[in-house]
């Protein structure tokens, strides 16, 4: 079986755990004879590929040249109608019941390479995840309804086959037969589109031509099926479908719901809205999101499948500890300090500890929009020389980081699944996880708690401080636990995803 799968990073080039969910579920697939051709807006030649069949950058694949000149393709995305995601909030049935309680009133809301390796790169200027200055103005209401009819004419010139406005798009000879990749010179009147890597406002175009790449592609075959990851990748997944006939499986990592609460960013919203209406099967990373897919969405729950991550060969592997600079316990909180992590109830309850055991220390490894408002809540709460800030960290800064830590604690206010807990116990770091997580379903060793529920926060750093004991069973159960948490098993489960859809 051949996949042609979309992603928007792949390690060690990554800003979080998508790319590093990516890695371990193409290996598992890989193990289990699925042969994946990985295409990304940009490839640096160094990425983690040796197990793909293809690692595709896009600046290099010729689409039609016309495509560049004017019309309603010129600067195809710059935002989406508000009120094509308005009608979306609220709207379906509840999740499935989980343990979790509902916050109580007053609570905050859940705001060289190796051999068929092609490497070929293509300047990006998205990200998962925007700066402060930028995101903020595609929440505000309104915001991006002057270009509306631009991205209108988009999706349906690529998803409803209007020739016209895609010369050369149309699905191309053989491409049913699933082959194997192949790549072709520039031809007359074709050309590769420009990527300008800049960062900046006109993020959504970058995703507009990583989908007519995606398209050119996919119209030449040598696939069974469609797999795209998160928001960036949902034009292109749709795109891929309308001009290969092959079915879409799309992978739901988080939601706008989870990054921004009740206040979504509409234009994100609505390109998620769109992978998952022309879906044929939707992967959940827990059924946490399922519910928020069901609820918020209106997704059908036929299409529905959860599949949890598990740990990398790499994390079960690690023997990688660091000798302490200090005695006293540290407190871990490594992750992006946002909204959706729950850093002020990190902060909060860290006061709290701090007056029952004032020599604890505390460390908040990550950045994000709300970074210098925990500095300044800190230093309110009179803590300011129990916490240490570090910023962001990569590779073995974090693994030290880790094995440095006596406890890690994930106070998500809306996690869809959480990988961050899984590789801290693989490190032999006892944790806390919030009830509003993905991850505290497949977990046993591990002590839970409401995000919003604060006080029961620090009394349960505090028991895993205070009780050796508890904190040598939870290290030993969670390590085997872990052990059993393989991407080769979590691969096996969308390869029969796969299955329902390829005959």
């Amino acid at each position: 079986m051949r996949v042609l799968m979309l992603g928007w990073e792949f390690p060690p080039h990554i800003s979080g755990g998508l790319g590093t969910a990516c890695l371990g579920l193409t290996q598992g697939l890989a193990a289990l004879g699925v042969k994946v051709r990985f295409v990304i807006p940009r490839a640096e030649g160094d990425e983690d590929a040796e197990h793909l069949e293809e690692l595709i950058g896009c600046n290099r694949v010729p689409v039609a040249a016309g495509i560049l000149a004017g019309g309603p393709m010129a600067g195809a995305v710059a935002a989406v109608t508000p009120e094509r995601s308005a009608t979306v909030a609220g709207a379906g049935a509840p999740g499935p019941a989980t343990e979790a309680k509902a916050p109580p009133a007053g609570a905050a809301a859940p705001a060289e390479p190796p051999p068929g390796f092609e490497s070929v790169v293509v300047d990006c200027l998205l990200r998962p995840y925007w700066t402060e200055a930028v995101y903020p103005g595609g929440r505000a209401p309104g915001a991006g309804a002057a270009a509306a009819g631009r991205l209108q004419e988009t999706l349906l010139a690529l998803l409803d086959g209007r020739a016209e406005l895609l010369p050369g798009l149309a699905p191309k000879a053989g491409a049913a037969a699933a082959t194997g990749p192949a790549r072709e010179p520039v031809a007359a009147g074709r050309a590769t589109l420009p990527f300008s890597g800049r960062y900046g406002p006109d993020l959504f175009e970058e995703v507009a031509r990583y989908a007519l790449v995606v398209a050119e592609i996919a119209a030449g075959g040598g696939f069974d099926l469609i797999h795209s990851h998160d928001w960036m990748t949902t034009l292109a997944g749709a795109a891929a479908r309308r001009v290969s006939g092959r079915p879409l499986v799309c992978h739901v990592h988080a939601t706008e719901y989870d990054r921004s609460g009740e206040h979504p960013n509409p234009r994100v919203q609505a390109l998620e809205q769109l992978g998952l209406d022309h879906a044929d099967r939707i992967c959940c990373v827990s059924h946490y999101t399922a519910g928020v897919l069901r609820r918020r969405y209106r997704v059908d729950p036929r299409k529905l499948r959860v599949v949890h991550n598990a740990v990398t060969h790499e994390e079960q592997a690690r023997d990688f500890h660091w000798r302490k600079a200090i005695p006293e316990p540290i407190v871990l909180f490594l992750g992006r300090v946002t909204f959706q992590k729950g850093p002020d109830y990190f902060i909060d309850a860290a006061a709290k500890v701090a007056r029952a055991m004032p020599g604890v220390k505390f460390v908040m490894s990550g950045s994000g929009d709300m970074l210098p408002a925990m500095i300044e809540r800190a230093a309110r709460l009179g803590i300011a020389r129990n916490i240490h800030f570090t910023g962001f960290l990569r590779g073995k800064d974090v693994e030290r980081m880790y094995a440095m830590a006596d406890l890690y604690v994930m106070p998500s206010v809306s996690e869809p699944f959480g990988i961050s807990p899984l590789e801290a116990m693989a490190l032999d770091v006892p944790v806390i996880v919030s009830k509003q997580s993905g991850v505290s379903e497949i977990l046993s060793n591990a002590l839970k708690v409401d995000f919003w529920d604060v006080d029961g926060l620090a009394d349960k750093i505090l028991a895993l401080l205070r009780r050796p004991a508890l904190r040598r069973q939870l290290i030993e159960e969670g390590r085997d636990e872990v052990r059993r948490m393989r991407w080769e098993a979590r691969a096996a489960v969308v390869r029969d995803v796969y299955r329902e859809l390829v005959a």
